[in-house]
Formats: structure tokens, sequence, C-alpha cells
């Protein structure tokens, strides 16, 4: 096919940009670019128009007559390496500007996620800016997890290019045992700066690659979280007294006779939290949240505080739970097991028939768990008014569901997203999959935790005028990215909803928002629609700076239910104590600093999640390669578009690549692919039928093609 002008001239200026890229000092007339560029005689004729359009738009300067070189004017710019999964590498600058792309030649073995200060180049107009890595100011990682590919006189760590485009060279003699095709875990120890691969050394070899227990610690090795306990700090556990003294029993509030139970999921080990009910005098309620006293066991500053602290929390991958506690403490002695005796922090709250809170006290207790439910049991009791402590938990439903009313009215959220489950063998083989919902029985509990974390944080937040505020720890949300919110606004008028209220009142947005969840409800667009909603959303965090939680539309917020598996619950406990002895505020910046630290553990640890979740999606479905599905479309980009399975909700990608009818390009702003010739779309959310192509358990990855 024969090339139009226009697009031989913009072929041509790219290779006049990359020329001058490549030779930034150079200097150099028309004649000897179009020598180095090797230009036929027509190419030639359009090189001067172009050498002025860059000098114009500042991307060239002239250097005396008819001489060029690249216009360096730049700055420097410190920030974070982003690699996304196309391969293609960004800096997301730290003072929140535009990013800047980096092209590989230009990373100069700058890795995803390092800090890095790169020189940003004199970008043409109307294109993205560039940017060159000129120092490497902390490395994000030094351990990676991959193949070893073993020869007779070398050996090399093969990873996934989406993370590290070279290889790992490990020399034979620091190979630590590992043998061809095993997995694992290899630390970089030099990377010359001539030098294409870094060298490394084998710190830990996981065992054979497709093996279960190899591949979900390699996920745990890959986000830098530990998969195994040292063995220090489990014999320190073991050296711990569980045994509750009639001393200590003195100083707390005695519970042990007072109705009380536990409700988690059906493979529970850890159980946090209890609830206990009471009928009072006056025909009012008392409700207790009991939660595991875990920091009376765990003192701070040991070891076994130490190992917590790092790890910030319990990580849930498909098929285990990697405990933030050693299994004594976690699964025993803290555990609110029934018929047993246990110590707890507790917030006993006295509530009326319209679940209006009259008043609270938060104290330490000693209490003994009647009975251990789970959540499908406490839900049939609830349903069937048959079962043990029917009338209790038929009570809680009842002022459960009166609080989480009052909730929604007073303008939180109502995220209810449904979760991939797995059924699987005793060898970690996914058998099957069904979601997992909310039900009466789950949110019974949710309600009373998230009054027991508000009541706490106020407790402690609310100053009076004239009182100084105390360091507290606060699980905030902030609002909204209103670009964000904005192009969801657009998108979800394609299903024939209303534009979200966006006058800037959170009130009227979250009433807005909330009405659209309601009405998506059954729909097929349902987890897209609630997908792109939290997408729009900003993350929570851990932060001494109270900005309350938007989601909740509460002003105070906090994390105290669950010490067994989150350290800032453990940290709120003890500052709880603290203050309410009459303690001093404590060290602000010494909390914010773990509070950064407790969010990026979490957010590690859900991404390790997904990991493992995808991970047995691939492999639920690599037997069923050729199958044909239905499915919706639940992402979209510039390489391609992903596919949610009906039958099971996995998702696989359909590349761009594979639609041959027409060019298609990105429209971003619309979340949909466009053919250039045929105007067809594929946007987010279209129905789709799709057959399974290929399953790539290594690279975690599902390919479909369109049926």
């Amino acid at each position: 096919m024969k090339l139009k002008q226009k697009d031989k001239k913009a072929i041509l200026i790219k290779q006049v940009v990359d020329f001058f890229s490549n030779n930034k000092d150079s200097v150099v007339n028309y004649k000897q670019i179009a020598h180095k560029l090797g230009l036929k005689e027509q190419e030639r004729k359009l090189l001067p128009d172009i050498l002025n359009k860059l000098t114009k738009e500042d991307y060239l300067k002239m250097e005396g007559m008819g001489k060029f070189r690249l216009n360096q004017r730049g700055r420097f710019v410190i920030g974070r390496i982003d690699r996304t999964t196309s391969g293609k590498t960004f800096l997301i600058p730290e003072d929140g500007g535009e990013d800047i792309f980096i092209a590989e030649r230009n990373t100069h073995h700058a890795l995803n996620k390092d800090i890095v200060r790169v020189f940003l180049r004199a970008s043409r107009k109307r294109q993205k800016p560039e940017g060159e890595v000129i120092e490497i100011i902390e490395r994000a990682r030094t351990q990676f997890v991959g193949v070893l590919s073993v020869s007779k006189n070398y050996a090399f760590l093969v990873i996934d290019n989406r993370v590290i485009t070279n290889d790992i060279f490990i020399p034979l003699d620091k190979l630590n045992g590992g043998k061809d095709g095993e997995k694992a875990v290899v630390k970089i120890i030099e990377w010359p700066d001539d030098g294409k691969n870094p060298i490394g050394e084998v710190i830990d070899v996981l065992g054979t690659s497709g093996d279960n227990n190899t591949e979900m610690h390699a996920i745990l090795a890959e986000y830098g979280l530990p998969y195994k306990y040292p063995e220090d700090v489990t014999a320190f556990a073991e050296k711990i007294d569980p045994g509750i003294t009639d001393e200590e029993i003195s100083k707390r509030v005695d519970y042990r006779d007072i109705t009380t139970f536990t409700i988690d999921p059906f493979d529970a080990k850890d159980f946090d939290d209890a609830l206990s009910i009471k009928t009072l005098e006056n025909g009012n309620f008392e409700v207790g949240v009991h939660i595991a006293d875990v920091s009376h066991y765990m003192t701070e500053g040991t070891i076994l505080d130490n190992e917590a602290r790092e790890r910030a929390t319990s990580v849930y991958l498909v098929d285990r739970t990697i405990p933030m506690l050693p299994e004594r403490l976690c699964n025993f002695i803290c555990s609110l097991r029934p018929n047993e005796e246990k110590l707890a922090y507790s917030v006993l709250f006295e509530i009326n028939q319209d679940a209006e809170i009259i008043n609270h006290k938060i104290c330490k207790t000693v209490i003994r768990s009647n009975r251990r439910f789970t959540y499908e049991e406490a839900l049939e009791i609830i349903q069937n008014q048959e079962g043990d402590y029917k009338n209790e938990l038929s009570t809680l439903n009842t002022l459960a569901k009166k609080i989480r009313e009052k909730r929604f009215a007073n303008g939180s959220i109502n995220f209810e997203r449904s979760e991939v489950r797995f059924k699987i063998d005793e060898n970690g083989k996914p058998l099957s999959v069904y979601i997992k919902e909310a039900t009466d029985a789950t949110q019974l509990v949710e309600e009373f935790m998230l009054l027991a974390n508000k009541t706490v944080a106020k407790e402690i937040g609310y100053t009076a005028k004239g009182e100084k505020e105390k360091t507290f720890v606060y699980r905030i949300h902030d609002k909204p990215d209103p670009d964000k919110l904005s192009n969801f606004s657009t998108f979800i008028q394609n299903f024939g909803y209303k534009p979200i209220v966006q006058n800037g009142r959170a009130k009227d947005i979250t009433a807005s928002i909330n009405n659209i969840l309601n009405k998506s409800i059954g729909k097929k667009e349902q987890n897209l629609i609630e997908t792109l909603a939290i997408r729009s959303m900003a993350k929570a965090a851990y932060s001494t700076d109270n900005i309350g939680h938007y989601g909740l539309s509460f002003d105070y917020y906090t994390h105290f239910t669950s010490p067994i598996r989150r350290y800032p619950d453990v940290m709120v406990h003890r500052l709880l104590t603290h203050y309410l002895n009459g303690g001093k505020s404590v060290n602000k910046e010494e909390y914010e600093d773990l509070c950064i630290h407790c969010s990026g553990r979490e957010q590690l640890a859900a991404s390790a999640e997904r990991s493992s979740i995808k991970y047995k999606q691939v492999e639920f479905l690599s037997d069923k390669i050729d199958q044909v599905f239905d499915g919706v479309i639940s992402g979209v980009t510039d390489w391609g578009f992903y596919v949610e399975l009906n039958a099971n909700k996995c998702e696989g990608m359909v590349s761009i690549r594979t639609l041959d009818d027409d060019f298609y390009f990105y429209d971003e702003k619309n979340y949909r692919l466009i053919g250039r010739q045929t105007k067809k779309t594929y946007c987010l959310g279209d129905e789709v039928t799709i057959k399974i192509a290929r399953a790539n358990l290594e690279k975690k990855q599902l390919d479909f093609v369109l049926v």
C-alpha cells in the first residue's frame, strides 16, 4: 500500500526526533542528517520543513548557519518509576505533575517503583514529556522471583519482563543448590554501568515450578511478603503464659456469664471479635463488642512485637492465611474460642428499640464465648427463627438493620462487591468457583464493628474547644478525585443512569452514587459499575491526621476490631489504654511513620491476594482451552480489552492484535476501542462471546479470542 504524503512526513519526523534523542550533543547540518538517516531524494525534500518545524517547537536549536542540535533546556524531576503491563516506562513525579515517558534506552537500570532523578528533556509541542534517568535514589527492591535456567558454564534467573527487562546473571558458585527449572528468590548484588544484565545470588530455592506451595510462596516473595515464620519468634511465642489469673480478672469487667458468641467464615481459626447481648431493666439492650486483647500478651519492643510490626497484616491467599502473629497466639491464646475464658477489650453500648445509642463504655473485660457460629449457620437461624440463640441473633439483626439504614441516610456509600472464591482440593487445585456475597449475617457483624471503630476513634479524637488534640491512629478516606468522578458520571449515562450530582456537597454526591449502585443491582452492568465507582474513589489509609472517612461518612473512624490480623489495631489498643489511663500525647512523627508503613503493607497484601486469585483462575481454566463462554468487557486499554466470564467471574484479555477486521484506537474517556474504518466499538460493559485461546500459569495470564 502506497503511503500518503502526511504519513511519510510523520515517519520522517519520528526518525529525526529519534536521531537527536540518541545524539544529544551532536551539531549537524541538513546534509549530515540526510546521510546519517540514509534518506532518499523524496525524503530529503521534506527534511528542511521538518527541521524548521522542530526548531519552532523549541525541540531543536539553531547553532550557526544551517546547523542544528537538540535543545537540552530542561529540568530535573524526582519521582517513582512506573512500568506498565504493556512494558512502557513512566516517571510519576513526586510533586504530582504530568507523567513523564522514559524510553527503555534511557532507564539506565532503573526498575519498577524505584525512586529516581530524571532529566526532563525539552519536548515537542503537544507531545508528552520525555526524560532520562540520571540517578537511582532508592531501589524499591533488590530481590526477585523467577525460574532458574542453569547450563554448564553459567545460570540466569528468568523473570517476567514486565517486572525487569533483563534476566539476572548468576555465577555458578552463587546458585545455593538451585537447579534448572526451579523457582527461586535471587538478590541483585551488582549491576555494572556498562552491563546489560544484573548479577545476583540465590537466597532461597522455592521448589519446582508449577507446584502449588512453590507458586504461593513465589507470589508472596514477589511482593516482598514473608512466607515462613522465624524460629526464634515462634519459640518466644511458645513461652507466653496463656493463664488468666484472679489478679488480672479483678482489674476487668467480668462478662463470662453474659450470652456471647462469635460469627465468622466457616474456615476461620482466628476469632478477633465476639458479640454479647442482654436486655436491661428499662427495656433497652446492652450490646457488647468484644475484641481479642492482643496487646496484653504482646509487649511492645519484644521480638514478637517487632515481627508483627514489620508484617503489619495477615495475608490471605486463595488457599492459605499467612498470619501476622505466630499460630500459638492467633489461633489459640488470643482467639476468642468457644467455652474458653478470654481477655478482651470491649465497647459496651446501651441501645434502645430504635437502635439509638444511649451511652457507651470502653473497658477491658474477661469473656467466655457460648457458641461459635459460621456466617451460614447464623444466617439460617436468622431466616428460619430456629436454632441456638435465635432471639439474641434476631434482636442483633434488627438493630443492625436500623443502624445500617441510618448510616446510609447519613451519606455512607453502599459498596457491596461480590468476591470470587474457590473450592480447592488437598493439593490446592481449584475444583469450582463460587461468589461470596453479603448476607444479613455478614452485615450484622459489619455494622457493630463499624460502630465500635467509630466510637473508639471519637472517644480519643474529639476535643472540646481549647483542648489539645492527642496523637492517634485513624483510618481515613479522602474525597474522590473530581476528574475520575466526572469520567465515571459520563460513562454511566451510556446505561441510562442520571449523571452524578457534583455540587461539592459530600452528602448529595454520595446519595447520587448510592442511587446508581442500588439501581444497578441484578443488572448485567452491576459488577462493572461497582468496580468503576470504587476506582473513582481515593484509597483508604492509616494516618495520624484525621480527615474523616468519606466512604462511610464518619467524622471519626479507626481500626480497633481486628488486632490478631492488623497491627494498626494493636497500636490503637495501646494508645487507647494509654489515654484512658491519663497519659500524655505520644510522638506524632513516630506514629505517622508506622501508619505509612502499615498502609504500604496492606496494599502489598491486597496485591498478593489478587495475584493468587488470578493464578487460580488461570489454573481453573487451563483444561478448558477452545471452550466458548459468554462474558462482559470489564476493562479497556490501548493494547486490548479484558473480559469477565459470566459463569465463573474469571478474567482474561482479548488482544488488539487479534481484532483483524480494522485498525482500532483507544478512546480513554469513554472506555472503548473504536475501529478507524468501520467505527465498530468495543466498550466497557459490552456483552461478548469468547473462546479460551491460551492459559499461561507462569504469567498468570488468560488469552481470549472473540467468537
